[in-house]
């Protein structure tokens, strides 16, 4: 199952909260998938890639209550945690910037903390970055304002790298894909 976090409604759109949708429909046109329903308070799209059954989720319950969403999803298709991935925006990593982990904390996002409140807490996320505010900016603010035009393309650049990355964890499993997609640190 990959979750996409986000905002529902036209007005969220293009905000950069709405990272996660932007991964999963990236995915669905990458795979072709067109048709979504709604189920348990998402939209649920199912395909299959290299012989493997594939559900796409987008919550409609806004980010600070996306587990209500994912966990009676997890576990209505009977689908175990780790095999779970979550894409989303963080603030502390550089627009564009990709990080996979396969678990941790919250980190102070209220969309994780929804999934761990609704018993998924053990699952591989895709983080792509937002940057911070600017200082004396309002953090609700700056999630949910689209990129200014000239951080545009370094942003979508990153919605297209976490793609390549589920793409490329789903056939060579997490920890290999981690290896390959992560970025690596500068000496």
């Amino acid at each position: 199952m990959i979750v996409g976090l986000g905002n529902p409604g036209r007005q969220y759109e293009e905000s950069k909260h709405n990272t996660g949708f932007r991964i999963v429909d990236e995915l669905a046109k990458r795979w072709n998938v067109t048709l979504w329903q709604d189920k348990m308070d998402a939209l649920v799209a199912q395909t299959t890639v290299n012989g493997e059954k594939i559900i796409l989720v987008k919550p409609q319950t806004y980010m600070n209550e996306s587990g209500r969403a994912v966990g009676p999803l997890m576990r209505w298709y009977k689908i175990d945690q780790p095999d779970v991935y979550v894409a989303y925006d963080d603030m502390d990593l550089a627009v564009g910037r990709l990080r996979i982990r396969k678990n941790g904390s919250d980190g102070g996002h209220n969309g994780i903390k929804s999934l761990f409140a609704n018993g998924c807490t053990d699952f591989t996320r895709f983080r792509v970055g937002i940057g911070r505010p600017l200082p004396h900016h309002d953090v609700v603010d700056h999630v949910l304002t689209p990129f200014p035009e000239e951080l545009c393309e370094a942003y979508q650049q990153g919605i297209e790298d976490a793609a390549t990355a589920i793409e490329g964890c789903l056939s060579l499993g997490v920890d290999k894909g981690m290896n390959r997609y992560n970025p690596k640190k500068k000496k």
